[in-house]
């Protein structure tokens, strides 16, 4: 083998001539550099080092690949296996479908079989056959007809036959004057020319309030009925056997900050509080609350003063109240309010006085105030149950529990079941991902997912129902509050919630109520004259704060717009042109940047776009989360646009010794000050024997030659007014300054 420098042999094996020189020293062999020659020994050691080192790179190679099948193998196992599952589950799924569609036929052939008996039940009438009997009855008895007085009315020239005893016309606020006319058996020309008569101008298409309607049916003979609101049929009579017993609806009701939703946290074992702005409670709660003798469901309402509507909506559902009183504190203005509230719904009210744990807790001075309010204690005599409890301890709580279950048993509340579900829409709001929610409190009936419902001017059919923490429910007995998805819209809290045979029997009714409601406002829209708005600027020109309210549910949309609403004064008012629930949007900040408004958010944000129109269009949008927040804010606003106090302050007074006449200033008063001091620019009135000669200011002020900016008492002066009045010897000059200061609303 012929000899190579090392450089040569790096070259040969694709290495640098470092790495070859280290390689043979490795190796065992002394080379100087890698100009240096290596023999035949050298040349093999190192040809048998590369060999072996290629060999190890081959093994690890056919490692590497028979681990990546192995892996390959093992996930082939595994997508095999999920694959079985998936089959298996899909069987699953194919046997319950199976169940269910069999379920639904068995169904579906009883409900045929029970229509069928209905059908042979009833009988086919012949009408031939029974007017012919009816005329042969007739015939074979001597009975006088039935007497019926007629009015003529000859300048309509036709009678109206109204029977003795009067009839009943069922009828609905703005119906259209022809329908009034169908209802009464006249002709509609009738009817217009009654109006024309009655000095109000009619077509037959024209709708007419519930007063008119009352007009022309006494006219004719007739006495109104309003009718229900549309959609809403006649209570079937219960059956007694049909009743079955139902849970309890409980209110708890109190001044803010006395105890209600701890009261409520500790039987529910949970913190409704830490969901809360500020620890108080802003909207309707309702809570189902299990118990092992029996279910009770609780409406938690807010006891701030602004939410006085939302309180009157809770008793008004319920079937008792709990009047949470702090014993440490007093009975508060809420407080009276919740009583009232509660007895103008009726229901029987249960005290619950609280913080009994707490060094000033008096419970006897609770029950002493309350005494003033016709609510006396059961060991006073009386016959209102007092409970002292402990909301955060736990206190006498299950006492409190078992005194509502004695209650409800002396109520002895009961519902139909298996009826179309009626109930109360407590609170609405809209939700970004879900659209509009509902919480119904179910009155009658049982509420089933699918179901088709009105609500109010909306109406939809149930896509889910969920209980208050969320868990999905199938139905819902009488007593048993749920969130329903699926409206059409956001209902006001308070409007009345019912099952209907289908949704597009659902959306006639809605529509219905919708064309009502428009008609309701248009009438009682109020608009102001041009006179009406030249007499109330001279009285003090008013001045307008135009408000767009954006919530996110409806109650509490309501009950702001009711607190600002009572903020009042003679020279500005607020104007809320528009109140909503939902995000502030785009169309929002246009309708504020046209009207000059001021745009309230409550739990609610704005929309992205809004926000950048609102820089853009400097529009002025404010976020609360506490009601009282907002109407401290609002009264300082409006504080601010009535014209301040003017507040008169009399700086001086000096007498008129002399009068004379400077060439090109005009007259001056050469008068000595007899109190106070009178300073330059101010203002000045003058009098003469206490009559007012004129008003007006002080333009140069001397003493001797030089310009002064005052003079004190007992010094002389001449002054200079603008206008100058015509003053003589012995008139008195007062001097005073007019300070503004800041009105407040009373």
């Amino acid at each position: 083998m012929a000899k190579k420098r090392i450089y040569e042999l790096a070259k040969e094996y694709n290495v640098s001539s470092k790495a070859m020189l280290n390689i043979i020293k490795e190796l065992g062999f002394t080379v100087k550099s890698h100009s240096s020659t290596a023999d035949e020994q050298i040349l093999l050691a190192v040809k048998k080092k590369f060999a072996s080192e290629k060999e190890e790179v081959k093994k690890e190679i056919e490692k590497k690949k028979e681990k990546a099948k192995a892996r390959k193998i093992i996930e082939e196992d595994e997508l095999s296996r999920k694959k079985a599952i998936e089959r298996k589950m899909q069987a699953e799924l194919r046997k319950v479908r199976k169940k269910d569609i069999k379920k639904f036929d068995t169904r579906l052939t009883a409900k045929k079989k029970k229509d069928r008996r209905r059908k042979k039940k009833e009988r086919v009438v012949d009408l031939k056959a029974v007017k012919a009997t009816f005329k042969k009855t007739m015939s074979s008895l001597d009975v006088a007809k039935k007497k019926k007085y007629r009015r003529s009315d000859t300048r309509l020239g036709e009678e109206v036959g109204v029977e003795e005893d009067g009839k009943v016309l069922k009828v609905t606020e703005y119906m259209t004057l022809s329908e009034l006319a169908d209802l009464m058996g006249v002709k509609p020309a009738v009817l217009v020319a009654k109006c024309m008569e009655l000095g109000t101008m009619a077509t037959i298409n024209q709708r007419l309030d519930l007063d008119t309607i009352g007009t022309l049916a006494l006219e004719f003979g007739f006495t109104v009925e309003e009718s229900k609101l549309v959609g809403e049929e006649e209570d079937e009579v219960e059956v007694e056997a049909e009743l079955e017993t139902r849970s309890p609806v409980v209110t708890i009701m109190g001044h803010v900050d006395h105890g209600k939703t701890s009261l409520l946290d500790f039987i529910r074992e949970s913190n409704i509080i830490a969901g809360e702005s500020g620890g108080i409670t802003q909207h309707i709660g309702a809570y189902e609350v299990k118990l092992p003798n029996g279910n009770i469901t609780f409406l938690d309402t807010p006891g701030h003063q602004a939410f006085s509507s939302m309180r009157a909506r809770g008793a008004h559902v319920t079937d008792i109240v709990v009047l949470v009183i702090a014993a440490d504190d007093a009975v508060m203005p809420q407080t009276v309010e919740a009583i009232d509230h509660a007895r103008a719904a009726g229901v029987p009210i249960i005290v619950a006085i609280n913080k009994i744990d707490l060094p000033a807790a008096n419970p006897e001075r609770i029950k002493e105030q309350l005494t003033k309010h016709n609510l006396l204690a059961e060991d006073w005599g009386g016959k209102t149950v007092m409970v002292e409890i402990s909301a955060k301890k736990g206190q006498n709580v299950d006492k409190l529990l078992e005194m509502i279950l004695l209650q409800t048993e002396m109520m002895d509340l009961k519902a139909a079941r298996n009826t179309k579900a009626r109930g109360t829409i407590v609170e609405s709001r809209l939700d970004r991902g879900k659209g509009p929610v509902c919480t119904v409190l179910i009155q009658k009936g049982t509420l089933m997912v699918g179901d088709s419902f009105v609500t109010g001017t909306h109406f939809g059919r149930i896509r889910a129902m969920l209980n208050e923490r969320g868990t999905a429910v199938e139905e819902a007995p009488p007593s048993t509050p749920v969130l329903i998805l699926g409206s059409n819209g956001v209902p006001q809290a308070g409007d009345s919630f019912g099952v209907v045979d289908g949704e597009s029997e659902a959306r006639i009714i809605a529509q219905k109520r919708l064309r009502l409601k428009r008609e309701k406002d248009f009438r009682y829209l109020k608009r102001m004259t041009l006179t009406e708005v030249y007499d109330r600027i001279k009285e003090g020109q008013i001045r307008d704060l135009n408000l767009i309210i954006k919530g996110d549910v409806d109650g509490s949309v309501e009950a702001l717009s009711d607190a600002l609403g009572a903020i009042q004064h003679p020279e500005v008012q607020i104007n809320i042109i528009r109140r909503s629930v939902g995000d502030i949007s785009e169309s929002d900040v246009l309708l504020a940047a046209a009207s000059q408004a001021v745009i309230i958010g409550f739990h609610v944000r704005a929309e992205s776009k809004a926000a950048e129109l609102a820089v853009k269009e400097k529009v002025d949008i404010r976020f609360y989360k506490i009601i009282y927040e907002a109407e401290s804010d609002i009264k300082a606003a409006l504080e601010g646009l009535l014209a301040p106090e003017i507040i008169k302050i009399e700086i001086g007074e000096a007498e008129v010794r002399q009068v004379f006449k400077v060439p090109k200033i005009g007259f001056i008063a050469g008068s000595f000050v007899k109190n106070g001091t009178v300073k330059r620019g101010a203002l000045v009135e003058s009098y003469r024997n206490e009559e007012l000669l004129g008003k007006g200011k002080i333009s140069s002020l001397k003493r001797f030659k030089d310009d002064v900016r005052e003079v004190a008492s007992g010094y002389e002066c001449g002054i200079g007014i603008e206008p100058f009045p015509d003053l003589i010897e012995g008139d008195m000059i007062r001097v005073y300054q007019e300070i503004e200061e800041a009105r407040k609303l009373e």
